[in-house]
C-alpha cells in the first residue's frame, strides 16, 4: 500500500455540491484570538486582537475551508493600517475562493499622555476595531475606536449652589475610512469635544486643572454627540459614520446615551 499516494487522495469534503440550493451569507471563525501589529502615532504595538473572518457561501457549494482563514492570520506579518487591510482581506476572498466576506478584528492600543499642569507622562488604553467588509463587488473599511472621556451636567450647575455633578463617559466612533485618518485623530475628535479628557495619572495640580477646566466647559449627552459629529463633518476625509456616547450617570443607577450617524 502506498501511503503517500493514499494521502494524496483524501476527499474534500467541504468542496462538494449541495443540493438543498440555499446560500450562506457568512460562514467563517468568531472570536480567534491572534496577534496584530498597529501603526500608533507613529510606533508600532503589538496586541492580541480577537479576530472574526467569514465569507459568503454559494448555494452549490457545501461549506468552506476554515482552517485557511486561520492560515491567512497566520501569514498576517506587517503592521495593518487601512491599504495593507483592504489588499489582505482581497487576498482573504482569494484564498477562500469568495466573492464576498468580512473582517472584524478587536483590540486595545495606547497612547502617551502628558497630564496638563505637572506634564507627568503615562499611557491610556483605548479601544479599537477594524471591519473590512465586501458586498456587491464593493470593499468599505471601517476605524471604530471607544474614548473615554469625562462631562459635567450642565443643569445641575445652573440649579445648585454650588458644585454640580459629573461622570465618566465613553464616547465610540465608527468611522468609514476613506483618505487615511490616524487612531490619535480618531481620539482628539472625542476628547476635544468632552467637558475634559482624562489621564491615568495625575498630580494634585492635574486635578485641579481638570475639575475646573470641566465645571467651565459643560456638556449634556446631546452636546457632546453633537460636537463630535460636527467635527466629523468639518473632515473632508470622512465618510459614513456613528457616534455613539453614553454617560455613566453619577446620580442615577443608568446611563444617559445618544446616537448620530451618516449614512
Amino acid at each position: 500500500m502506498n501511503h503517500l499516494t493514499d494521502a494524496l487522495h483524501i476527499p474534500d469534503t467541504q468542496s462538494a455540491r449541495d443540493e438543498r440550493h440555499l446560500a450562506i451569507q457568512r460562514v467563517g471563525v468568531k472570536d480567534v484570538r491572534y496577534p496584530l501589529q498597529l501603526r500608533v502615532a507613529g510606533a508600532v504595538q503589538s496586541m492580541a486582537a480577537l479576530w472574526s473572518l467569514d465569507v459568503a457561501l454559494p448555494a452549490e457549494k457545501k461549506g468552506t475551508h476554515m482552517s485557511r482563514f486561520v492560515a491567512w492570520l497566520e501569514a498576517l506579518d506587517v503592521p495593518l493600517d487601512a491599504a495593507t487591510l483592504r489588499e489582505r482581506h482581497a487576498a482573504m476572498l482569494d484564498k477562500l475562493g469568495a466573492q464576498e466576506g468580512r473582517i472584524e478584528a478587536a483590540f486595545s492600543f495606547f497612547i502617551r499622555k502628558r497630564a496638563p499642569v505637572s506634564g507627568l507622562q503615562s499611557l491610556l488604553d483605548y479601544q479599537g476595531r477594524w471591519i473590512a467588509d465586501t458586498r456587491a463587488g464593493a470593499t468599505t473599511l471601517w476605524m471604530e475606536v471607544g474614548v473615554p472621556v469625562k462631562t459635567l451636567c450642565p443643569c445641575s450647575k445652573e440649579i445648585s449652589d454650588y458644585g454640580a455633578h459629573n461622570q465618566r463617559s465613553l464616547v465610540t466612533l465608527r468611522v468609514e475610512v476613506g483618505a487615511p485618518v490616524e487612531w490619535q485623530e480618531l481620539v482628539r475628535f472625542a476628547e476635544e469635544s468632552a467637558s475634559s479628557e482624562i489621564w491615568p495619572m495625575l498630580k494634585r495640580s492635574d486635578e485641579k486643572w481638570i475639575t475646573e477646566r470641566a465645571y467651565e466647559n459643560p456638556k449634556f449627552v446631546e452636546d457632546l454627540v453633537r460636537d463630535v459629529a460636527l467635527r466629523l463633518n468639518a473632515d473632508a476625509r470622512i465618510g459614513r459614520y456613528r457616534v455613539d456616547v453614553e454617560n455613566f450617570e453619577s446620580i442615577h443607577n443608568h446611563s444617559a446615551y445618544a446616537r448620530i450617524e451618516r449614512v
